[in-house]
């Protein structure tokens, strides 16, 4: 058996910035990911925005590495050239009710430490459609610290940093198993480059799989694994120049965000997601998005854009959430599970990393860091 310092299983978002994290505090890093590439699940399935930290419970770590993690996130995309802009958001109400919801909204932002330069801004709907003539709301907030971010780029300079430390990367490798030691955690892989070895750390950031990647390890207390759920969110892109210069976001949805306008680098718009339950995603076919979905779009789109001709909507692309909790349960949060959760030594397991985990990237890994012991940076 092979031994080495750190093992980080997947090469999403997540695991690349705690690659770069832990090579960069001089560790020897092994990154494994199941598939042929990075990023290939949630991590380029999104919406691709650097969000300012306001929806998330006070005191969540949603909540506290995303605001964290979007400053850090602005400061690396300078200095490292990765394509961003930070282009600003409206959240908008179209009822009188939802102007309450708006009021929340702003009261919780500041909780969360969305203040100073980044504050809301509260503004009429007058306000808000003369700065987008194709809105049409009641009230909305301004974000002026949320933007874009072009997620490829931006993982492909984690992986370029991970590697200049030092880091190894294992495409087709997948984990087939393991056993928890006093001294390490063994992994066994198939794929590729089937190996056996046993890490000081090992670090699980599998995203839709970190669970069945903890279940596979022998003398892992089953008890400290939590459930988990499915929910795909769809995308539809709209055809022609966009009507938009903000991202527009209406009030929040149960599991998610709303219908939302996104822009893309390329300023192509894109509407999404919706939220659609789903069972265990077993094949590719899953993220194949129905047509027949365009309807409840185009009705939910209409509720801020009434000018959206239908007939300009086509598919887009899917992504799945990883839920922590069942459709019309409370909105979870991060699970980031040290050896103070579950008595492994070294061995830290992230469940549940959905929206903001993009934008929380650098602060995720440096709680990673932290749940192992080292002071990060």
């Amino acid at each position: 058996m092979d031994h080495v310092d750190c093992l980080i299983i997947g090469a999403g978002v997540v695991g690349l910035a705690c690659a770069k994290q832990m090579a960069e505090q001089g560790r020897e890093v092994i990154v494994v990911e199941s598939e042929s590439a990075i990023g290939t699940g949630t991590s380029s399935r999104n919406s691709e925005v650097i969000h300012a930290g306001i929806y998330y419970p006070e005191g969540s770590l949603k909540a506290r590495l995303c605001v964290e993690g979007r400053r850090r996130l602005y400061d690396y995309c300078r200095d490292r050239g990765v394509p961003h802009r930070q282009c600003g958001k409206l959240i908008v109400a179209t009822t009188a009710a939802e102007d309450v919801v708006l009021d929340g909204i702003l009261a919780k932002a500041e909780r969360n430490g969305v203040t100073g330069e980044d504050a809301l801004k509260p503004i009429s709907g007058a306000e808000a459609m003369e700065l987008e003539p194709a809105l049409a709301c009641t009230k909305a907030l301004i974000s002026p610290s949320t933007g874009i971010v072009d997620s490829h780029s931006l993982m492909l300079a984690y992986q370029g940093d991970a590697e200049a430390h030092g880091a190894m990367l294992a495409f087709d490798t997948p984990v087939a198993g393991g056993k928890v030691h006093e001294d390490g955690t063994e992994i066994r892989t198939g794929g590729a480059a089937a190996l056996s070895v046993k890490a000081r750390t090992v670090i699980i950031a599998a995203g839709l799989y970190s669970q069945d990647v903890v279940r596979s390890l022998d003398g892992f207390p089953a008890t400290a694994i939590p459930d988990q759920y499915f929910c795909k969110g769809n995308y539809f892109v709209l055809s022609g120049k966009s009507p938009f210069s903000r991202l527009i976001y209406p009030v929040p949805a149960k599991a998610g965000l709303g219908v939302h306008v996104t822009i893309d680098m390329q300023g192509r718009t894109r509407f999404g997601p919706d939220t659609e339950w789903i069972d265990r995603p077993e094949s590719p076919d899953v993220y194949r998005v129905d047509p027949r979905r365009g309807d409840g779009f185009a009705d939910a789109i209409r509720r801020y854009y009434p000018d959206m001709d239908p007939a300009a909507l086509s598919p887009g692309y899917s992504g799945i959430r990883p839920k922590l909790n069942p459709a019309g349960a409370v909105g979870d949060d991060f699970r980031i599970d040290g050896p103070d959760a579950h008595g492994v030594p070294g061995l830290v397991c992230l469940y549940g990393i959905e929206s903001p985990g993009l934008t929380a990237s650098l602060a995720i890994a440096r709680h990673v860091s932290e749940k192992l012991g080292h002071s990060g940076h």
